[in-house]
Parts: C-alpha cells; structure tokens; sequence
C-alpha cells in the first residue's frame, strides 16, 4: 500500500476545508507541504481528485468516490488509534507456562484476569521448562511460567513460590520409610529431558543415586499418573497435581527420608521486553493471584497434618 495515513488526513482535511492555507494553519504545516502530499495522492491514484475553481480545490467525481470510501476507515483508525492511546486495559498478552502450572495454576489467574478485565485477550502456551525459556528468548510469547532452572543472561527471572516434589506410586506397601537410594532399582517413569521437575529432582539425587532406573518417559503430568495407577512404578511429581489423587487413596506418598525437593516457581521474560501498563499490569495481577493460591494450599496442608 502507497498510501499514507498523513496523506489521507490532509486530503480529509482540505476537502473539509477547500483551502490550502487554512489546512496548513491548522496542521501546522508548509502550504507546499500540502500541496506536495495532495499532488502524491493523485499520482498514486493515478487521477486527478480536485478540481481547481477560483483558487479553491472542490472534489471531482473521481474525488467524491474516492472520499466516500477513504473518510469512514480513517475515523475508524483514529478511533482505534484514541482508544488505545487512552486505554491500558485492552490488548494482547502471549502468556507461556509449564505443564504443571498449565493444569493446575493457570486456568485460575486466567480466568480471574479476563472477567476483570474483559478487554484483554490472553493467548496460552504450554510447554516444559526449555520450552517456554526458548520461546521467551525468541520473541514468541511475552511472559513464561516455569519451574527448576532457566539460564541466560538475557532472561529475567522473578520468583513467585515454592513448589514441593514428592515421590508417589499407586503401591501402599511402598510407604514405609526409606531411604531414595533403596528405591532406585524399582522402575521410575519421570518427565521427558527439558522438564522443570525432571532436572531438579535428578539434581537433588545426583549425590544419592548412582542409577536410577528409569524405564519410561513422559511428556505430561497427566499421563504419568495414569501409568502409575496402571503400573507398579515410583515418580517425583509436584504435590500440588496429586493432591486429589492422595486424598483418594488411589497413589500413595512414599515417606522417604531426609527427602526434602523444593523447587522455585519462576515468572520470567526477556530483558528487552518492552514494559506496557498493560504488561505491568497483567505481571502484578498474576503474580499476587499466584503466590495467594500456593499460601492457601501451603494451609491447607497444615490442616490436614
């Protein structure tokens, strides 16, 4: 498109006015100035649009079908141009989380969000920790939520709670206290290689277990523990997606010793982010929601104790 918006307005404007100098005045602008960009219209058009009568510019016929149809797109735009100039509450926000706040944290602050601010369209990406730290490094989404270790120096990293992991299996038998290097031999399905909770546990045994045996590989919290239902096998999950699960009795905590695997749940973004109200706006909201929700699970599992 050759067109300018600037080139739309002062044609606008002339026809409102008929007048080169009284535009100019008005614009704050050369009278060649005008003249110049009205002279670009029509060559762009290919015709003239103006015919000139006793010093004054009246539109042609080619001018009048040419107005009709510029005047109410360009008061569209500068409508949509005022709205946002004067709004900080509508937009789009690209949001990316890993899986386990994907399923058990994110529909929440989502939803809470958009009913507060109805304006402001949310777009959710899920992926595991690697994932989303690529995706922040690209470009692709403004802001991530993780957990375990993101590196890079050009991401920002903000800590929003702590998450417990815990190791559970569908066996009673397996509750009694041990120790994690005891359990090693049995079969272990963890997350695949770039998940949060796969790469923290596996830090925190590294000095334990010389060998676990991992015999299956999953993409998704969710499909780990049906095959823990199914199966006669351990994992280390986040307490916070087992919750139901336990209270059920259909998998069971393994009461390990001197087992305690914490990790910290991470806000992050790109250092060259650009920081909206909007954007400050949407960090705030979700944050706060975040940390409220994991204090009231922290007390909800006192009670239960």
């Amino acid at each position: 498109m050759k067109l300018t918006l600037r080139q739309m307005e002062i044609f606008l404007n002339v026809v409102a006015s008929g007048h080169l100098t009284n535009v100019a005045k008005e614009m704050n602008l050369s009278q060649s100035a005008i003249s110049m960009s009205i002279k670009e219209l029509e060559s762009i058009l290919g015709r003239p649009v103006f015919d000139r009568i006793n010093k004054k510019l009246v539109l042609n016929e080619v001018g009048r079908a040419f107005h009709k149809e510029i005047e109410p797109l360009f008061r569209k735009l500068s409508d949509i141009e005022y709205e946002f100039q004067n709004s900080e509450n509508k937009g789009m926000i690209r949001v990316g989380a890993s899986t386990t706040i994907v399923d058990y944290l994110m529909p929440s602050i989502i939803c809470s969000y958009m009913s507060s601010y109805p304006d402001v369209k949310i777009t959710l990406k899920e992926g595991n920790t690697k994932e989303i730290t690529e995706m922040i490094q690209s470009g692709e989404i403004d802001v991530g939520f993780v957990e375990g270790f993101v590196s890079g120096s050009d991401i920002i990293k903000e800590k929003v709670g702590i998450d417990e992991l815990i190791v559970v299996s569908s066996q009673k038998d397996l509750c009694d206290s041990c120790y994690i290097d005891e359990l090693a031999d049995k079969r272990w399905v963890l997350r695949e290689e770039g998940s949060g909770t796969r790469e923290v546990f596996l830090d925190y045994i590294k000095d334990k277990v010389d060998n676990l045996n991992i015999f299956f590989e999953l993409g998704h919290t969710e499909s780990i523990k049906s095959i823990l239902m199914n199966r006669e096998c351990l994992t280390c999950i986040s307490k916070i997606s087992v919750e139901n699960e336990l209270q059920e009795e259909k998998l069971y905590r393994v009461k390990v010793k001197n087992f305690e695997c914490k990790r910290d749940f991470l806000l992050i973004y790109h250092k060259d982010k650009y920081h909206s109200t909007l954007f400050e706006k949407f960090l705030f909201f979700s944050k706060k929601l975040m940390i409220q929700m994991l204090e009231n699970e922290n007390q909800l599992q006192v009670k239960k104790k």
